[in-house]
């Protein structure tokens, strides 16, 4: 969707809107991702659109890995892989948090089947994990009405949930 704003003249007959070209330079601020440039020098840092298009491909691969692996039916297998999952010795930022986030959710709209909550949570998890943020996949529970739910926390912060589920559900297990 374009802005359009009206300008005015001193001719009635050429009084009619204009397309806004600044919105294009907007378009570009608020979706890098999505117009990516195409070669770089070889001194010049990977841009951060190139490292999310990177990270959702790993969150693909990620999602594609939990069903193959049938997690979602060996809890027990899922726990140790999570658990033992490997912190990064690299050095983590708060955009690390926000791009693997970013690139989990594409990845959730993408892949062809329902992404849960156990399985996304996962996912998110052991990539944060692999950018060097300790992240600990949480499991809670609401007595009633019965309820389960998975997310992922960093520094005892919830990520990537629309709610306070830290509220809503009593931590079961972490890990």
């Amino acid at each position: 969707m374009r802005n359009v704003t009206s300008t005015t003249t001193s001719d009635p007959k050429s009084s009619r809107s204009s397309p806004d070209h600044s919105a294009s330079t907007d378009r570009d601020a608020h979706f890098p991702s999505l117009f990516p440039r195409t070669s770089y020098p070889r001194t010049e840092r990977v841009p951060a659109s190139d490292m999310v298009l990177s990270l959702f491909l790993q969150a693909l691969l990620g999602l594609l890995a939990f069903d193959v692996f049938g997690f979602s039916q060996d809890f027990a297998r899922l726990h140790r892989c999570v658990s033992n999952w490997k912190l990064s010795a690299d050095e983590a930022t708060d955009k690390a948090v926000t791009d693997v986030c970013i690139a989990v959710n594409y990845a959730c709209a993408w892949y062809p089947k329902r992404v849960l909550c156990l399985q996304r949570s996962a996912v998110t998890t052991c990539l944060l994990r692999h950018h060097g943020v300790p992240a600990a996949m949480v499991l809670g529970v609401q007595i009633l009405p019965f309820k389960a739910h998975a997310w992922t926390e960093v520094s005892g912060t919830a990520v990537n949930e629309r709610r306070d589920v830290q509220k809503s559900y009593t931590v079961w297990e972490r890990c």
